[in-house]
This record gives structure tokens, sequence and C-alpha cells, in this order.
């Protein structure tokens, strides 16, 4: 779990800090991805919780949903019709349900006080 706040804090200043920009063309295929990936890192951190976490499933995804995300926005350009609204509803609901399952779970676990999936964490 410290190496996961770790590398967050680290990827957030990295990204502070570096110059890198992308044309404004490519927003809608940026926001879609990290939509995508966001919806991913609250799956996995649901999964976490629930003792059923699986880096395999994980990685594949982070990757496959960030991919079919753009992919499904670059044949919605070509097309002419707006198909990351899809996108957008799917990992948007998604994400919704995904914090609400992780706020009930870690407010059952905390009245039980039972956190040993922090401390299962830790040893991965």
């Amino acid at each position: 779990m410290i190496f996961a706040i770790i590398g967050i804090a680290l990827g957030i200043a990295v990204g502070m800090v570096l110059p890198i920009t992308y044309s404004s063309s490519y927003a809608i295929y940026m926001s879609m991805a990290i939509l995508a990936c966001f919806d991913t890192v609250l799956g996995g951190i649901r999964a976490m919780i629930e003792e059923k976490f699986d880096t395999g499933i994980f990685v594949s995804g982070f990757f496959g949903n960030a991919i079919l995300a753009v992919f499904l926005t670059y044949i919605g350009e070509i097309l002419g019709v707006p198909l990351y609204y899809a996108g957008i509803f799917a990992f948007g609901t998604r994400l919704f349900q995904n914090f609400a399952s992780i706020r009930r779970l870690l407010f059952e676990k905390i009245r039980k006080r039972d956190l040993s999936f922090l401390r299962k964490s830790e040893k991965m």
C-alpha cells in the first residue's frame, strides 16, 4: 500500500514539474483514457477491500479499458458520431458504483474493526 501511495505522489509531482503537453485535438482521447484508468483504479481498490484483488486482472483491465475507450472515441470521430458518450456513461456509472461500494465496505470494516485488508496489501 505504501508503494502505491509513493507512486501516486511521485507521478503527480513529475506531472506538475515536467512541461509535457499534447495537442488540443487529443484532449478527448486523453480524457477518455484517464476516465477509463480511474475507473479501473477504483475497481482495484474495491477488489482489494473485498480481498479479491488479482494483479493480472487489474493490469489487463487498466490498459484494456484505456485502449478500448480511446478506440471507441477514434471510431466515433471517423464516423462523425460521438461514441465517446457511451464510454463516459459506462465508466462514469461504474465510478460512482465502485465509490459507493468502497464507502460501504469501509464503513462495515471500520464498524467491525476489521482492517486486515490493509496489512495484507503491504505484504504484496
